[in-house]
């Protein structure tokens, strides 16, 4: 698509006069679209912490240990999918700003969250809450930023569906081949999960209920769009019928899952010591 969000000279004379200014800036789309995703993330964040006493200063200290841990962990994990290549043949520092795993990201960062809350004194559970809306907000401009770069592309087809790359610059493979457009399809599926995250908000139960659903129904949501994911390169497991994602998958829906069960039996029994009579 269109990997390059713009190409823009530099005058001449800037160049000259100021030596250590490339001649041209060329900014990356994904890149950008990342952080117009974590500065959405923030603007909620902020805002909705604030109703529980959060100062905004400590939100922003909590974003930049997400945005650390969240690359590293990210990062981490693409290595993991070609080990080989990157750590045996010492080319781990290539492609460094480019090629993440959303479950490498996510495994890092729960045990910095662990680390801040403890640290700040923060409110976990609703915390939690607010980071699964700020979470599904960066991973949908995340997912819009791939589209363009053309990475986690899909299988070939000749569907409706189908999108053709055809820029050199972009990562899909093979070129001009009608490929789904699996980035899109997250994308949509990232749409309806903060739906349906706003529509629980509304009624909302108990602190910590948020995280749990857009943990579940992203790991549903991305078990399913495995199915047409053509980027061989993520791996697979089980003599390549699940892939290394469909696999985390299947725990983090069952980890989820499990914390629901035990936020909402809490809280329910919370709930029946308070009402009931006293003698």
């Amino acid at each position: 698509m269109h990997p390059i969000l713009f190409t823009w000279n530099l005058p001449e004379w800037l160049t000259s006069t100021l030596t250590f200014l490339p001649e041209t800036i060329s900014p990356k789309t994904y890149g950008t679209l990342i952080a117009l995703g974590i500065l959405a993330s923030w603007i909620y964040g902020t805002r909705a912490a604030a109703k529980f006493g959060v100062k905004k200063d400590t939100v922003t200290d909590m974003f930049l240990w997400l945005i650390i841990s969240s690359f590293l962990g990210g990062k981490f994990f693409f290595y993991l999918e070609e080990p080989s290549r990157y750590f045996v043949d010492g080319n781990w520092y290539k492609n460094i700003g480019n090629g993440f795993v959303f479950y490498g990201s996510m495994i890092f960062a729960f045990p910095t969250l662990w680390w801040f809350f403890k640290k700040k004194k923060i409110p976990g559970l609703k915390m939690l809450d607010v980071i699964a809306v700020g979470g599904a907000l960066v991973h949908m401009f995340g997912r819009l930023g791939c589209f363009m770069a053309g990475c986690c592309h899909g299988v070939e087809s000749h569907s409706w569906l189908a999108v053709t790359f055809t820029n050199p610059a972009c990562s899909a493979r093979p070129l001009d081949t009608p490929l789904y457009p699996t980035q899109l399809f997250s994308v949509s599926m990232l749409i309806i999960i903060l739906i349906v995250l706003f529509i629980v908000k509304s009624r909302k139960k108990f602190d910590g209920q948020l995280f749990p659903i857009y943990l579940m129904l992203y790991a549903i949501g991305r078990s399913i769009i495995e199915e047409f994911r053509g980027d061989e390169a993520r791996g697979f497991i089980m003599d390549g019928w699940l892939s290394h994602s469909q696999f985390i998958s299947i725990f983090i829906f069952a980890g989820a899952a499990f914390f629901y069960y035990y936020l909402n039996k809490r809280s329910a029994k919370s709930a029946s010591s308070t009402s009931a009579p006293k003698d």
